[in-house]
């Protein structure tokens, strides 16, 4: 039995051609690239390509991205080192109810040390308004962080809107653009965004890898000690065969997102089809038009999300209940309480199906049938 992968959102499998590039960098190129000699001009000969390369394809300059270890750090670092670094400005911060909990929780944590915090409100496709922010703003707003795109449903909130609305007001505005960007065209400059975080294995790059754009007009206070790499902001050595291997998946990105952007449009479209003509009862969570490519959240009235994903896995189709941070626990989804209500039954029968490299037309399909067979059964 073909097993079939539907979580890409949680992550993807590594390109061959990745893990090709890498390599060398595991072993003949191994040089600190902190050091003088010629081991360590060679590696920040590839740490400074892979820079220009990402800065390039957000509209950044050179020096304002900086490596991270993923998207859970950049998220971090942006959130925690710009907000110490305005206390003085003030300690409000506006952010939305469906973040990823590296957003939530590091405003949580914020909270606690004395920063107010406005969580907005979503509509029931999981999007919020620039009108919202702009009515939550205060004078005393340091920071509005609101993520690109949603990752268990695929919404897209209006960031060039949000960004505009920012332009002329003191908060920075950060986005956390781990799902959306590699399948969107990002342009930070156009869209006045200040620090925007991605991580690389949601790209088919390598784990533990990352970054964050960080306008060069933007301060952050430290919150790793050490060396002083990256230009002073993260300390630690960085990864050099990870951070090649992340250049190399946004270069592919960058030639293929087209192309990938399309193909996944089409499976979303070829399982909806499958479930109509099988006569399933279900509802998309989230906006079709306004979502992003590659995530397609379903909701199926009656049916147990654990008998569904379990009924799934056996059948060898895997898909998930919600993000990945939050597996193993089938704790209701944040984002589904925020967009419907804490006693909805969207929170007990939805599911998230998520694209990525090695997908089939011929996969889909037969993901989409053995899912309306179950659905049917489970009824």
């Amino acid at each position: 039995m073909e097993r079939i992968y539907l979580d890409h959102a949680a992550t993807s499998p590594t390109d061959p051609r990745v893990v090709e590039k890498m390599l060398p960098y595991l072993t003949e190129n191994f040089g600190n690239p902190s050091s003088i000699h010629s081991f360590g001009r060679e590696s920040r000969k590839w740490l400074d390509e892979a820079r220009s390369l990402i800065a390039e394809e957000i509209g950044a300059l050179h020096h304002e991205i900086v490596f991270t270890s993923g998207g859970t750090e950049a998220d971090n670092m942006a959130i925690f080192g710009s907000s110490l670094a305005r206390k003085s400005l003030g300690r409000h911060i506006i952010t939305t109810k469906v973040e990823h909990h590296a957003v939530l929780h590091t405003c949580q944590k914020l909270e606690q040390m004395g920063f107010a915090i406005t969580y907005l409100d979503v509509d029931r496709n999981g999007r919020i308004t620039s009108k919202q922010v702009e009515e939550a703003l205060q004078d005393d707003t340091i920071l509005v962080t609101v993520m690109y795109g949603n990752n268990e449903v695929g919404t897209l909130q209006p960031i060039a809107e949000i960004g505009e609305l920012l332009k002329d007001h003191q908060a920075l505005f950060h986005t956390d653009a781990v799902q959306a960007f590699g399948f969107l065209p990002i342009d930070v400059k156009d869209s006045h965004i200040d620090m925007m975080s991605v991580s690389g294995h949601k790209l088919s790059g390598p784990k533990g890898t990352g970054f964050l754009y960080v306008n060069e007009k933007v301060k952050l206070t430290q919150i790793l000690f050490g060396g002083e790499q990256e230009r002073k902001r993260r300390a630690g050595t960085e990864n050099v065969p990870g951070i090649v291997g992340l250049r190399e998946a946004v270069f592919l990105l960058k030639q293929e997102r087209q192309e990938k952007t399309t193909l996944y449009y089409r499976f979303k479209e070829i399982i909806i089809k499958v479930l109509q003509s099988e006569g399933v009862t279900f509802e998309v969570n989230g906006s079709m038009q306004d979502s992003l490519p590659h995530i397609l959240n379903l909701y199926f009235p009656g049916v147990s999300v654990e008998a569904l994903l379990v009924n799934l896995d056996m059948a060898g189709i895997a898909v998930s209940s919600g993000s990945a941070c939050t597996a193993g626990s089938l704790l209701p989804s944040h984002v589904l309480s925020a967009m419907f209500g804490e006693q909805a039954s969207q929170l007990t029968s939805s599911i998230r199906i998520s694209f990525g490299l090695g997908n089939t037309e011929e996969q889909i399909k037969r993901a989409a049938e053995e899912l309306a067979k179950i659905v049917n059964r489970l009824v």
